[in-house]
């Protein structure tokens, strides 16, 4: 009787295994190369093309898939879901020269779950100043706060959210993970929902036109790249931009605008999710929801307490489905969160406050 997939993978363990699918052997071998050499990764297979990935993933575990997306017979792009699925929560960083800055593709790679993407050089240009890139964007991925773990509900001391609560607008900060999370929670937000959602998602500012147009597809509703004394109108969403923060100022009618500043932000990141949540928090007070998803680092933690002092709802993604459980995980830790939860959860807790 064949055993299943399950039974003859190797538990995941202490040094992370990496699957390189990349039809240049040049590349496969160079890939390859930088994974052994770090002592701390264990280069688990390297091949061709999606099929032999998927052949492979069959009866191996691997915790990242390093992946081409310009490959024969099937490209990585159409290849990702079902590597997704077969990988049984690999994470999946894009490593091809497709991935240029601003590329669609990149885009829509990270929408459909990918974690991260990295630029490949061209062959025979491989340096150790890639190498160096590589292995940290593998140490986040496979490190032990990106893993996975059984489902579970972590939640913080402050009460968790029994009934939705009633709120004017939607702040959501996201870095690495959060494109793809941000997709399935907005899926869940139908169109009776109109209060403003802002939004920052740690980006390069040549990606942000493709954002805009990938949440507007995913929301149902008009994205926007925030301007300097935009107003925040109901049913739109409002996108920082790569080179700025986006904050909020209260109008003298009721209402409340953007600004952009680029004012150094504790945590180092342009755009900043803190700004954006203590900005809003001092505009709409009790009646803010504030999410965290997936992202590396910490920020968020310090717009997650303004917006707790000022009387409003915080919430953040759980472990299991975020890609990198750094900065929700900071909010939830320091007891912040109302509610830890997944993002198809966000968004029906969205969906049941923000239909009254």
């Amino acid at each position: 009787m064949p055993q299943s997939a399950s039974s003859l993978a190797p538990p995941r363990g202490t040094v992370p295994r990496v699957l390189i699918v990349d039809d240049s052997a040049v590349a496969r071998a160079a890939l390859g190369r930088y994974v052994e050499a770090s002592g701390r990764f264990e280069l688990a297979g390297a091949v061709g093309d999606a099929s032999r990935a998927l052949a492979f993933l069959a009866t191996q575990r691997v915790d990242v898939i390093l992946l081409d997306l310009e490959m024969p017979r099937q490209s990585g792009i159409d290849a990702l879901p079902q590597l997704l699925v077969a990988g049984a929560g690999a994470r999946v960083l894009i490593v091809s020269s497709a991935a240029a800055e601003g590329a669609e593709v990149t885009m829509r790679a990270l929408a459909l779950g990918a974690a991260d993407t990295l630029v490949k050089p061209v062959a025979g240009a491989f340096a150790s100043r890639f190498g160096d890139t590589l292995l940290a964007r593998l140490d986040v991925l496979a490190g032990p706060a990106a893993l996975p773990e059984p489902a579970r509900r972590v939640i913080a001391p402050a009460p968790l959210v029994a009934a939705a609560p009633a709120f004017d607008a939607i702040a959501i900060g996201a870095s690495t993970g959060g494109i793809h999370a941000l997709a399935s929670l907005l899926a869940a937000v139908p169109a009776a929902v109109t209060q403003p959602i802002l939004v920052t998602q740690h980006l390069p500012p040549s990606f942000s036109p493709y954002f805009a147009a990938q949440v507007g597809v995913s929301a149902k509703r008009p994205s926007l790249i925030a301007q300097e004394h935009g107003r925040v109108r109901p049913g739109e969403v409002v996108i920082a931009p790569g080179d700025a923060h986006l904050v909020a100022h209260a109008l003298p009618d009721g209402g409340a605008a953007t600004r952009l500043s680029q004012a150094p932000a504790p945590t180092g990141n342009l755009p900043s999710v803190d700004p954006m949540f203590a900005s809003l928090a001092a505009v709409y007070g009790p009646r803010l929801l504030a999410i965290v998803l997936s992202g590396m680092g910490r920020d968020g933690l310090e717009g997650a307490r303004a917006v707790r002092d000022a009387g409003g709802t915080v919430l953040v993604q759980d472990r299991g489905s975020s890609v990198v459980w750094g900065m929700p995980g900071a909010v939830a830790k320091a007891g912040l969160a109302h509610g830890v939860m997944s993002p198809a959860e966000l968004g029906a807790t969205i969906a049941a406050g923000g239909s009254r």
